[in-house]
């Protein structure tokens, strides 16, 4: 019989942790690092060195941001593609919308395996099968074997859609993870953003078959960075709570003036000072031993079981609220890389492939901006609130910052709508793609930390449909985009979107100002396989 489990049994602090504290010399507030790095294994992820830290974060970076240069990145080229095999343009962004549906769809395959296995053999057989897919895509001389190069390097990259964001949170400490998760989406958006901008120039100079092929060699030299420098970084650790379970946390916390939640002090850690007498009682790992193909700790569940585990952490309201968010923002890019090809090339503007790539300059500086408010933002607006609240920090302060896109993608929407269908100057369209293109990072990279930080002991799989989710979603939305504006016009069919957009976003409101209170009632389910 199948046990399951509360997410209380597996946390008591239910998402709510002290963050700071006050100095035991002094009045000065120190950082408490979250999750506790182990007092005696120097091989904990979390006690490695910045550099290696880094590095191993780079690599997946790079690693996604190609998955997206090279397969997003032929939009510019549509036109060209759809004249060289004969295809409308409906076929042609067949190329664009079920790699789309196949980098949320395969999320539910490698996760379980990156869980029995570990990551680094999963992220080893990729990085080597997605530059495999750019050399036949390179190659390809029909319309059907480059579809099918696209939708098997789509399969491979799926793998960074949950995994990286599962490898923030084994490599960096809760009030770093929002900035580490900015730039993570910012490398996903940029790969969107920057392939097109390049793939312009390349299909009018050297031919599109060149974009493939820089992909490949780039994606060639990632491998080599993956197998050399990325090991293992799935850890058993211990469990995650720093606060004392107490009849405090059991209660909602309603005011931060009477809050009475207490830090244990055998697992609060200091940043400011050294944090813990280390025990080192295992020996750290050779550099050839750290590159160990199958270095995960082995779970006891079965694969079948490792399957089935994430699908009940759907009914988490946190969850919904952050895949439905992830979905609208990128189904509204992702139209327009697939609609800007043919309304650029087509009379008033007959822009070249190169120049159609230019609208994607202010999609990267949206991007950056959106990285900008969801990343480094949040993180300096979340250590604020946590000071405020006696240092005790609370996933909801990651919501607020979220109005930004709320109010700038909509504009976006209805600049873009308006400028196609009357005829705008280029100008107007390049405002629109660049306001819609800040919720591509400012909405989804504090939505995905908030998840992280409800359901940490089940953030894997929490991710994990997070990301297959909101693929299927914007898949749906971008399958029937091209029909839409044809039968609605582009005013009616962006306006709608504007609409939906901001409706999504206000389900943040009620999970702001009252998710201590639905976390406690939710941690109380017993839904975890």
């Amino acid at each position: 019989m199948v046990h399951l489990y509360t997410l209380h049994e597996l946390d008591q602090t239910e998402g709510t942790v002290q963050l700071q504290q006050t100095s035991t010399v002094g009045k000065e507030t120190e950082l408490v690092l979250f999750p506790r790095p182990s007092k005696t294994d120097p091989n904990d992820p979390l006690r490695w060195s910045r550099v290696q830290k880094h590095v191993c974060f780079f690599a997946v970076c790079s690693f996604t941001f190609f998955t997206n240069y090279a397969i997003g990145g032929l939009a510019p080229a549509f036109a060209l593609l759809s004249k060289e095999f004969g295809k409308s343009m409906n076929e042609t962004s067949d190329l664009l919308k079920w790699p789309v549906l196949v980098l949320g769809l395969f999320n539910f395959f490698w996760v379980p395996l990156a869980n029995y296995f570990g990551k680094r053999p999963v992220f080893v057989f990729a990085s080597l099968l997605l530059c495999v897919c750019y050399i036949w895509g390179a190659f390809a001389q029909s319309f059907k074997s480059l579809l099918w190069s696209n939708i098997v390097a789509a399969f491979a990259g799926s793998t960074t859609e949950a995994l990286g964001a599962a490898m923030v949170n084994d490599l960096y400490f809760l009030h770093e993870r929002s900035s580490k998760m900015a730039i993570y989406m910012a490398a996903i958006s940029g790969g969107n953003t920057i392939g097109p901008l390049i793939c312009g120039f390349i299909a009018e100079t050297i031919g599109w078959r060149w974009h493939k092929g820089i992909a490949a060699i780039a994606v060639g030299i990632n491998f080599l960075l993956v197998v050399f420098f990325v090991p293992e970084t799935s850890y058993d650790r211990d469990s995650p709570g720093t606060l004392s379970p107490s009849s405090s946390t059991e209660k909602e916390i309603a005011k931060e003036d009477v809050l009475t939640a207490t830090v244990s002090r055998k697992t609060a850690i200091r940043a400011s000072q050294p944090p813990m007498v280390l025990h080192d009682q295992m020996p750290r790992k050779t550099y050839s031993q750290s590159l160990k193909l199958f270095a995960a700790p082995r779970p006891q569940e079965s694969l079948l079981y490792l399957f089935a585990r994430p699908f009940p952490l759907c009914a988490y309201p946190a969850v919904i609220y952050a895949f439905l968010a992830y979905a609208v923002s990128l189904a509204l890019t992702v139209a327009i890389n697939i609609l800007s090809s043919y309304v650029l090339s087509a009379e008033p503007y007959t822009f070249s492939p190169a120049l159609i790539g230019l609208v994607n300059i202010p999609g990267l500086l949206g991007n950056l901006v959106g990285a900008f408010v969801g990343g480094w933002c949040v993180d300096r607006y979340s250590a604020w609130r946590s000071k405020r609240a006696a240092g005790v920090f609370r996933p909801e302060t990651r919501l607020p910052l979220l109005v930004v896109p709320a109010v700038l993608v909509p504009v976006g929407c209805l600049l873009w709508g308006y400028g196609v269908q009357r005829a705008w100057h280029w100008v107007a369209l390049f405002w629109g793609y660049g306001l819609i293109s800040v919720g591509l990072t400012a909405a989804t990279a504090p939505t995905m930390v908030y998840v992280s930080e409800c359901y940490f002991p089940v953030q894997m799989d929490a991710l994990l449909l997070v990301n297959g989710l909101k693929n299927i979603v914007a898949f749906g939305f971008l399958y029937g985009v091209v029909p839409w504006v044809d039968g609605m016009g582009y005013i009616d069919c962006f306006g709608t979107q504007a609409g939906i957009y901001v409706a999504i976003l206000l389900l943040g409101v009620p999970l702001y100002f009252y998710g201590e209170r639905i976390r406690h009632a939710t941690a109380k389910w017993r839904i975890i396989l």
